[in-house]
Parts: structure tokens; C-alpha cells; sequence
């Protein structure tokens, strides 16, 4: 019984591209760790990083989440540890009143 070749087509392109999302997801990176890591790169602990990433990426839309990576660019050209005075001064010169609520009200439930 011969399979029609539209049929093998069909299943070879369903089984490249399934591969390809399979890929695609694994090299993914997802919001949390990039604003984990963005907070890192900004000055701040670890653990206050990973604390404050966990609760901002719920509350913040990816626009906003992007925005914030400008603060860890501005830092890396100041090399040292940045306070959270500084980092919240940074923050609300985004003139994004959300933005700086959601990561004042994280920083403050963080350092406890």
C-alpha cells in the first residue's frame, strides 16, 4: 500500500518545525532570569536580584521589563555597586510612575 507523497510532505514539514519550536524554546531565555540578570548587572546581590525579578515580571508588561534594561547599561560604565537609592532614583527617571512602583514595592518586600 503505497502512502501518498503529500502525506509523507505533510508529516516531514509537522516534524521540522516541531523540531524547530522544541529548539527555539530550550534557547529561550525567559523574562525572570533576563531581569534577574539585568538587576545583577545594575550592582545589586544575587539574592535581592532573583527576589525582586520573581515578583516584577508578574506585574510589569515586557515594554516596561525592556525599559529597565537601560539602567543596567547606564551602570556597566560605572563600574561598583549600585545602592538601591540609586538604582530607585535610575527607576523613576524613566518617567513610568508603574515601572517605579512595581520595583519600589519589590525592593521594600525583598529586603526583608
Amino acid at each position: 500500500m503505497a502512502v501518498p507523497m503529500a502525506t509523507i510532505s505533510f508529516r516531514a514539514t509537522i516534524g521540522v518545525l516541531a523540531g524547530s519550536l522544541l529548539l527555539a524554546s530550550c534557547a529561550s531565555v525567559s523574562p525572570e532570569s533576563r531581569v534577574r540578570a539585568g538587576l545583577i548587572d545594575a550592582g545589586l546581590s544575587p539574592r535581592m536580584a532573583g527576589c525582586m525579578a520573581e515578583r516584577m515580571v508578574d506585574r510589569l508588561s515586557l515594554v516596561q521589563l525592556r525599559r529597565l534594561q537601560s539602567i543596567a547599561s547606564l551602570h556597566k560604565s560605572h563600574m561598583g555597586k549600585m545602592s538601591m537609592d540609586e538604582l530607585l532614583y535610575k527607576v523613576r527617571a524613566l518617567e513610568d510612575p508603574e515601572i517605579f512602583l512595581v520595583t519600589s514595592k519589590a525592593a521594600i518586600h525583598c529586603s526583608f
